[in-house]
């Protein structure tokens, strides 16, 4: 079980790769630069060109990644692809202790784990607006190959189901015309923050204009 929230309440985005969640998740980072702040995954997969240590993800090996989750060090992780995936408490309390809200983006498997902690996150589903518009999308990528394609519209169906399911998320997010989802998105994360303001949690709400 994950320790208090003592600083703001963390956001989890999760969505299938290909429906826009960093789209949605680079504006919100431009427009209010001192509010919000990624937590730093760990991962046993090697980095890819350009990624860096610290940056991107913490890049671990397999037996110091499965020795943390045995020491209850994680809050959430999963394997993808023959990798292990996760984010770690301290992670998440680095971001809670600058006063900021913590993102996180992580698979549906991960989000089962973090209900189940006492994070009490704000729970946010980027949904494509289908999956053939999805599979139009990671094509655009020029980054799969077929087998590798279809793996991740399999998984994408899994993870529309998920999204959909009542209860599972606080707001859905379809992502469509990005203006519209971005401002849909923008205004259900700045009330919920105000929420919190009002509880008299510290968390600054200045824009960068």
């Amino acid at each position: 079980m994950a320790a208090a929230t003592i600083g703001p309440r963390p956001m989890v985005i999760c969505g299938p790769s290909g429906s826009g969640k960093s789209t949605l998740l680079k504006r919100l980072f431009a427009e209010y630069p001192d509010t919000f702040g990624f937590s730093v995954s760990h991962t046993t997969r090697q980095p890819r060109e350009g990624e860096i240590n610290g940056v991107h993800y913490h890049y671990v090996t397999r037996d110091h990644m499965e020795k943390a989750i045995a020491n209850d060090e994680f809050i959430e992780s999963a394997c993808f692809g023959g990798n292990l995936y996760g984010t770690s408490k301290a992670a998440v309390r680095d971001v809670q202790d600058k006063g900021k809200v913590c993102v996180l983006d992580i698979e549906i498997e991960g989000v089962k784990q973090i209900k189940k902690s006492d994070l009490n996150p704000i729970l946010v589903f980027n949904n494509p607006p289908s999956v053939d518009e999805l599979k139009r999308r990671l094509l655009l990528r020029n980054t799969e190959t077929e087998e590798s394609l279809q793996k991740r519209l399999d998984a994408a169906q899994r993870e529309i189901d998920f999204g959909n399911e009542p209860g599972n998320f606080d707001i859905i997010i379809l992502n469509d015309i990005i203006d519209e989802a971005y401002a849909k998105f923008k205004d259900f994360i700045i009330s919920e923050i105000k929420k919190q303001q009002e509880q008299g949690v510290q968390i600054s709400l200045e824009t960068k204009n």
